[in-house]
């Protein structure tokens, strides 16, 4: 197949083109090429920034393919422009959405389903705060929905919506998971809210490359939105317990007022995990009608914690004030 990948140099992307290029497809992929990709060379490479549709039109002026993956469609603007640009030029457009996409609507319980979307949305958040950006987030990720289902319907744009929660992997950019490692390591306490306290639902990055290369073999799913999320729902402790045996170390775990973390500015960085913008997803749709099975939690937690002990990373953001969250805590 000839395939294009819209960004495809960071985290999930990363490894999509990797997969696609092993199993014999013609891989093209457009990004802006400002950083220096670890990508196979025979990749065919389109520079564009995706949010312009002149340069969009530009690079993909009388082309064709098979299907298109999009791991960057964050607005409704944006939604827009592929439309226009790619209607009629491709076999199938999937698309990497978002669990937050439930998060912002209103009367609905965890854990998601797909039939769960239709409904009011809450209001905005008081402007400038975390909790607007992340808010915005979920709404803007909506209207990338809405104008697909409705280019679907109107011009029968083929389309697929995955909606995805807080991705586990070897390459998560913001280094979340690794920054949970490096807390236990360092012996001291893991600082985790009080309340409220969501269960984790997480999903691997290889299985959501599973789900995407499932979809472009078999054509599945067109005019679908899907949830790809693992099996396992677990507290935030479970989870810790089963990193730090992994690494064999016992977590030691501080749970404080929310308030009182969020005051001392230490949300969401000393337990990103905790941030009431994780959703969790129901996956009944994805294993039914895509034959999806996913990776055990306890499995690719395995696979990521070895990863980062052979080959660690720099320190991320996230861990630049713990010497003031173990202060925090000896107080």
């Amino acid at each position: 197949m000839d395939i294009l990948v819209i960004g495809g140099t960071r985290n999930v992307g990363h490894f999509l083109v990797h997969e696609l290029v092993r199993a014999g497809h013609h891989v093209t992929i457009i990004n802006r090429g400002i950083e220096r990709d670890e990508l196979p060379a025979e990749i065919e490479r389109l520079r564009a920034d995706r949010t312009d549709r002149a340069q969009l039109e530009k690079v993909l002026a009388g082309r064709r393919f098979d299907a298109v993956v999009d791991n960057v469609v964050y607005k409704g603007a944006e939604a827009e422009d592929i439309v226009e640009v790619l209607d009629g030029r491709i076999g199938h457009y999937i698309f990497l959405s978002t669990g937050q996409v439930y998060l912002v609507r209103e009367g609905i319980e965890r854990p998601f389903k797909e039939e769960n979307y239709e409904g009011r949305v809450m209001p905005a958040p008081k402007p400038n705060t975390y909790g607007h950006e992340e808010w915005l987030y979920g709404v803007e990720k909506r209207q990338v929905e809405d104008i697909m289902a409705k280019a679907g319907q109107e011009r029968g744009f083929p389309y697929t919506s995955l909606r995805i929660p807080m991705v586990n992997g070897e390459r998560d950019h913001f280094k979340r998971f690794y920054s949970y490692m490096l807390r236990l390591k360092d012996g001291g306490p893991i600082l985790v809210p009080e309340t409220p306290d969501y269960p984790l639902r997480h999903i691997y990055a290889g299985d959501v490359v599973t789900a995407i290369c499932m979809i472009l073999e078999t054509g599945k799913g067109k005019g679908r939105a899907y949830n790809i999320s693992q099996d396992e729902t677990t507290s935030l402790e479970t989870f810790l317990r089963i990193v730090g045996d992994l690494m064999g170390i016992e977590p030691h775990i501080i749970r404080v007022k929310r308030s009182l973390l969020e005051a001392n500015g230490f949300l969401p960085d000393c337990s990103p995990f905790s941030d009431r913008w994780m959703s969790e997803l129901d996956n009944t749709r994805s294993k039914t009608e895509l034959g999806m099975q996913y990776t055990p939690l306890s499995e690719y937690l395995r696979k990521i914690v070895a990863h980062y002990e052979q080959d660690p990373p720099p320190q991320p953001a996230g861990y630049r004030r713990r010497r003031a969250e173990r202060d925090f805590a000896q107080r």
